[in-house]
């Protein structure tokens, strides 16, 4: 699921699923990165998000009381680092904030933004390997978990510890997510799901011999309400209930590769890039479009009949009531009723914020943007949002809700 073309399937392996399988086996190429994880994660998640909140006076019973009412933000006043301010690579995966810190995966080691400076991980310094695929905090303990094309990294009090399919339970040593659950670890590999007790150090392993998976490969992992979601290259969604041990897995029901036959039927595709999970809706990232399920109802979205921009989505990320996709045209955000774009100009630093309600679009220029239009992990950190492209990490700024340049429908 990467650009980066090395990683990436090709775009124009979108018309086949034997091209995707066959660029996910020879090169490992799909995955989508990180998203929020269990309760206590999306707890402290909120403490550091970017969503907007405005009080409302309301009257009940001739008493004035105050209700909090949902606004999703539009950023801007965007900057953008590469390797000339310090990243490893231009080819940045993933982007992980850590309280004051952010922690961004790259083609060529595991960069760091602290106190305004950026510092690399690679091999030299203990990272099992430099192409950093995912990255999740323990809410436990604050140790950094890794996921790598070449295993799973631990960065504790300083140093590395790391785990491979040679000396440990690992599946397969491509790990494309790694989520912290309570005290475990779980991640989403090459060769199926797999579960870390930190505690006990004991493995469990999610594949196609013991869970409804019609493929090893798995690209996401989330959880949420006492469940785990895993996204399974070709299979659809995973779900596994952690109390009672059992499955349901959630399937394309027409069996439509480029059509959505019966629209909201369930998952739009079989092919799944991403899982991401928080205020009881599970969101869930194709090739094809994306899916939203409150745990009833499902719906799904397109390019062609809502403000998303592209339905190829390389990385999907919840936070709070709405949810952020990462594709291969620009970033789009959805709290249910409103999307937000944001696109970058091909020859300057500029874009373009595009916001579509109902049949309502309102198109707005900026002079600055995300760094590029192949957009690969985002994550918040305040008011502050920041993104992983193909050519450089973003950062931009939520605007007050009572900005005047706020673009209104």
């Amino acid at each position: 699921m990467k650009n980066m073309k090395n990683l990436l399937p090709n775009i124009s392996a979108k018309l086949t699923v034997s091209l995707f399988l066959i660029g996910g086996m020879i090169f490992g190429l799909s995955w989508i990165m990180k998203s929020s994880t269990d309760k206590n994660v999306e707890e402290s998640n909120k403490a550091n998000t970017a969503v907007n909140v405005e009080t409302e006076s309301v009257k009940t019973d001739g008493e004035d009381k105050s209700k909090e009412a949902y606004v999703m933000p539009v950023y801007d006043n965007w900057e953008t680092f590469t390797t000339k301010d310090g990243l490893p690579s231009d080819k940045a995966f993933c982007v992980r904030v850590d309280g004051d810190r952010v922690w961004v995966g790259t083609k060529a080691g595991l960069a760091l933004y602290e106190n305004n400076t950026w510092r690399t991980f690679t091999e030299e310094d203990g990272l099992v390997h430099h192409g950093v695929l995912g990255i999740d905090i323990s809410p436990v303990t604050g140790d950094v978990w890794v996921a790598t094309l070449g295993g799973l990294s631990k960065y504790s009090a300083g140093k590395f510890d790391n785990y491979t399919q040679f000396n440990s339970g690992m599946l397969n040593d491509v790990i494309y997510q790694v989520t912290c659950v309570g005290k475990d670890v779980w991640m989403a590999t090459g060769g199926g799901a797999g579960k870390l007790d930190t505690y006990t150090g004991e493995w469990e392993i999610f594949n196609e011999q013991n869970a409804p998976m019609h493929e090893p490969w798995t690209y996401g992992v989330t959880a949420g309400d006492g469940k785990v979601y895993i996204a399974a290259w070709g299979g659809g969604v995973i779900e596994y209930n952690s109390s009672t041990k059992s499955y349901r897995d959630y399937v394309d029901p027409d069996g439509q590769m480029e059509l959505d036959v019966f629209p909201d039927d369930g998952v739009v595709h079989d092919i799944t890039s991403g899982v991401s999970f928080a205020d009881h809706i599970l969101w869930v990232a194709t090739y094809f479009g994306l899916s939203r399920y409150d745990g009833l109802h499902w719906n799904g979205y397109f390019d062609h009949d809502s403000g998303l921009i592209s339905n190829f989505i390389n990385f999907v990320h919840a936070n709070g009531p709405a949810a952020w996709m990462c594709t291969d045209k620009g970033m789009s955000s959805f709290d249910g009723k409103r999307w937000i774009t944001y696109t970058k100009n091909e020859n300057s630093a500029g874009g373009e914020v595009i916001i579509t309600e109902g049949d309502k679009v309102i198109k707005e220029k900026v002079a600055t943007s995300i760094s590029h239009n192949f957009v690969l992990g985002v994550d918040f950190q305040d008011d502050v949002i920041w993104v992983a492209t193909s050519k450089g990490v973003s950062r931009g700024v939520a605007r007050k809700t009572n900005s005047s340049t706020k673009p209104q429908l």
